[in-house]
């Protein structure tokens, strides 16, 4: 064999290593749920909304996969200006994360890390030992295929395999939801009233599915009804488990449309 081609040939078997490195790498990230209660009536909610970007975008976390979703609550809405992504859902998802936690309130930003851990949206350095803390608890397996929008409905489907023996004998709570890609507005009112501001994975979407049984497998079709303007710049569809008494998230997996 020539030199020629004994380079090219440890070339294509290097390559090929690399390759098959970065996919295990890949097949070995843990999913992690982030979920930022954000306002767009709040001063200090856009380097929480960057911060969240910046996870969305960058996977900086070795050996996890940030699945992200940006909950705008409405308790920073007045009779004269609203955030238009605020709804009362998200600020009674975030109340009950405060009641699990025995808070003395809601405050914006807040991260919530796997239903786990809550902290200022914008403690880079909070939130990333929080999914490093996230990525060491074991996983409910979920798998979603067949994900399809016509108009304004959204359906897909939702595989939940047997999980392992740490749940044996355990019940969750599977949700889905569904969420912009990215958003934009000029900002009419509040705190930051005249700023252009962005926003990544606007939820716009959330419903509870229902109780499942970790120890065996089964399987959902789900059907949403997106509202008036979601989805111009895109979809994600998010499917999680969680535990009903502590809110820990115990598995979620996304799908962009």
């Amino acid at each position: 064999m020539s030199k020629l081609s004994l380079f090219t040939a440890a070339l294509v078997l290097s390559a090929g290593t690399l390759i098959w490195a970065a996919a295990e790498k890949d097949a070995a990230r843990v999913p992690v749920l982030l979920e930022l209660f954000t306002s767009e009536g709040c001063s200090s909610c856009p380097p929480a909304d960057r911060l969240l970007e910046y996870f969305d975008n960058k996977q900086p976390v070795a050996g996890a996969d940030l699945i992200v979703l940006s909950e705008h609550v409405d308790y920073w809405d007045s009779a004269s200006w609203r955030d238009r992504f605020s709804s009362p859902q998200c600020t009674a998802r975030q109340q009950d994360y405060t009641n699990k936690y025995h808070l003395n309130g809601v405050y914006t930003p807040q991260l919530v890390v796997d239903g786990q851990f809550g902290l200022v949206g914008s403690d880079a350095g909070g939130a990333t030992a929080a999914i490093r803390e996230a990525i060491r608890e074991p996983r409910v397996p979920i798998a979603i295929s067949n994900v399809t929008r016509d108009g304004d409905r959204v359906t897909a489907h939702i595989d939940l395999p047997e999980a392992s023996r740490d749940f044996k004998g355990a019940r969750g709570t599977l949700f889905v939801a569904i969420a912009d890609n990215r958003a934009e507005s000029h900002v009419g009112g509040g705190e930051n009233a005249g700023a252009s501001l962005a926003h990544v994975a606007v939820m716009r979407v959330l419903r509870q599915v229902g109780a499942v049984d970790l120890d065996t497998a089964s399987a959902k079709d789900v059907t949403l009804t997106l509202q008036r303007g979601a989805g111009v710049t895109g979809l994600r569809f998010v499917a999680f488990v969680q535990d009903t008494r502590s809110g820990h998230v115990l598995g979620v997996a996304a799908q962009k449309l």
